[in-house]
Protein backbone atom coordinates (compact mmCIF):
# COMPACT_ATOMS: atom_id res chain seq x y z
CA UNK A 1 0.00 0.00 0.00
CA UNK A 2 1.53 3.45 -1.03
CA UNK A 3 1.58 6.28 1.41
CA UNK A 4 0.85 9.82 0.39
CA UNK A 5 3.43 11.90 0.87
CA UNK A 6 2.82 15.68 2.18
CA UNK A 7 1.63 17.15 -1.25
CA UNK A 8 -0.13 14.52 -1.42
CA UNK A 9 -2.10 14.79 1.76
CA UNK A 10 -2.16 19.03 1.31
CA UNK A 11 -3.83 18.77 -2.09
CA UNK A 12 -6.54 16.19 -0.69
CA UNK A 13 -6.89 18.45 2.36
CA UNK A 14 -7.55 21.49 0.02
CA UNK A 15 -9.69 19.58 -1.81
CA UNK A 16 -12.17 18.13 1.05
CA UNK A 17 -11.85 22.17 2.18
CA UNK A 18 -13.06 23.40 -1.79
CA UNK A 19 -16.10 20.55 -1.44
CA UNK A 20 -16.94 21.23 2.04
CA UNK A 21 -17.23 25.15 0.88
CA UNK A 22 -18.91 24.26 -2.23
CA UNK A 23 -21.87 21.97 -0.03
CA UNK A 24 -25.46 23.01 -0.57
CA UNK A 25 -26.39 26.54 0.29
CA UNK A 26 -28.83 27.08 2.75
CA UNK A 27 -32.52 27.60 0.84
CA UNK A 28 -33.74 31.02 -0.03
CA UNK A 29 -36.79 32.29 1.61
CA UNK A 30 -39.39 32.30 -0.87
CA UNK A 31 -41.86 33.88 1.09
CA UNK A 32 -42.31 37.17 -1.29
CA UNK A 33 -41.61 40.69 0.25
CA UNK A 34 -44.06 42.78 0.54
CA UNK A 35 -44.09 46.64 -0.31
CA UNK A 36 -44.88 49.85 1.81
CA UNK A 37 -48.47 49.99 0.67
CA UNK A 38 -49.24 46.25 0.76
CA UNK A 39 -48.04 46.25 4.29
CA UNK A 40 -50.51 49.50 4.96
CA UNK A 41 -53.30 47.37 3.07
CA UNK A 42 -52.72 44.30 5.50
CA UNK A 43 -52.98 46.40 8.30
CA UNK A 44 -56.49 48.48 6.88
CA UNK A 45 -57.75 45.12 5.48
CA UNK A 46 -57.25 43.57 9.28
CA UNK A 47 -59.22 46.31 10.75
CA UNK A 48 -61.95 47.05 8.41
CA UNK A 49 -62.49 43.88 5.96
CA UNK A 50 -61.48 41.09 8.54
CA UNK A 51 -64.40 41.12 10.08
CA UNK A 52 -66.00 40.13 7.37
CA UNK A 53 -64.40 38.62 5.04
CA UNK A 54 -61.36 35.73 5.63
CA UNK A 55 -58.40 34.93 3.51
CA UNK A 56 -58.81 31.32 3.76
CA UNK A 57 -59.72 29.10 1.75
CA UNK A 58 -63.59 27.97 1.87
CA UNK A 59 -63.85 30.19 5.20
CA UNK A 60 -66.84 32.35 4.96
CA UNK A 61 -66.89 34.98 7.81
CA UNK A 62 -70.09 37.27 6.65
CA UNK A 63 -68.99 37.56 2.76
CA UNK A 64 -67.18 35.80 0.76
CA UNK A 65 -63.41 34.51 1.42
CA UNK A 66 -60.85 36.55 -0.34
CA UNK A 67 -58.52 33.99 -0.94
CA UNK A 68 -57.31 33.54 -4.66
CA UNK A 69 -59.28 37.39 -5.16
CA UNK A 70 -56.10 38.38 -7.08
CA UNK A 71 -56.63 35.36 -9.53
CA UNK A 72 -60.49 35.57 -10.14
CA UNK A 73 -61.56 39.58 -9.78
CA UNK A 74 -59.78 40.10 -13.19
CA UNK A 75 -62.36 37.81 -14.80
CA UNK A 76 -65.25 38.67 -13.16
CA UNK A 77 -66.68 41.78 -15.22
CA UNK A 78 -65.48 42.16 -19.53
CA UNK A 79 -63.56 44.66 -19.52
CA UNK A 80 -62.18 45.61 -16.27
CA UNK A 81 -59.23 44.72 -14.56
CA UNK A 82 -58.63 42.99 -11.33
CA UNK A 83 -57.42 46.35 -9.45
CA UNK A 84 -60.93 48.43 -11.37
CA UNK A 85 -63.17 44.72 -9.95
CA UNK A 86 -61.69 45.45 -6.34
CA UNK A 87 -62.23 49.57 -5.89
CA UNK A 88 -65.68 49.02 -7.70
CA UNK A 89 -66.71 46.33 -5.19
CA UNK A 90 -65.24 48.62 -2.27
CA UNK A 91 -67.20 51.69 -3.58
CA UNK A 92 -70.28 50.56 -4.71
CA UNK A 93 -70.64 46.95 -3.08
CA UNK A 94 -73.87 46.70 -4.56
CA UNK A 95 -72.82 46.69 -8.25
CA UNK A 96 -71.14 43.23 -7.35
CA UNK A 97 -72.55 40.76 -5.00
CA UNK A 98 -71.26 37.27 -5.23
CA UNK A 99 -73.91 34.74 -5.60
CA UNK A 100 -75.07 33.39 -2.51
CA UNK A 101 -74.65 36.14 -0.49
CA UNK A 102 -76.34 39.20 0.51
CA UNK A 103 -75.70 43.42 0.23
CA UNK A 104 -74.79 43.53 4.00
CA UNK A 105 -71.03 45.04 3.02
CA UNK A 106 -71.14 48.46 3.76
CA UNK A 107 -71.76 51.36 1.64
CA UNK A 108 -69.28 53.71 3.14
CA UNK A 109 -65.86 52.69 2.99
CA UNK A 110 -65.52 55.20 0.08
CA UNK A 111 -65.97 58.08 3.05
CA UNK A 112 -64.20 56.19 5.65
CA UNK A 113 -61.29 55.29 4.20
CA UNK A 114 -58.55 57.78 2.83
CA UNK A 115 -57.51 57.36 -1.38
CA UNK A 116 -54.16 56.20 0.09
CA UNK A 117 -55.84 53.37 2.01
CA UNK A 118 -58.14 52.30 -0.74
CA UNK A 119 -55.11 51.92 -2.90
CA UNK A 120 -53.33 49.87 -0.24
CA UNK A 121 -55.98 47.82 0.39
CA UNK A 122 -56.12 47.11 -3.36
CA UNK A 123 -52.63 46.69 -3.51
CA UNK A 124 -52.64 44.09 -0.58
CA UNK A 125 -55.49 42.01 -2.24
CA UNK A 126 -53.89 41.57 -5.52
CA UNK A 127 -51.03 39.68 -3.55
CA UNK A 128 -54.15 37.16 -2.51
CA UNK A 129 -53.47 34.67 -4.95
CA UNK A 130 -54.03 30.83 -4.85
Amino acid sequence: MRMLGVTGRFFIGCLLLILTACGGAAPTDVTPTRSAEQKLGATVFSQECARCHSLEPDTVIVGPSLHGVADRAGSRVPNQDAAEYLLVSILSPADYIVAGFDDLMPTTLGTDLTSEELDAIIAFLLTQTE
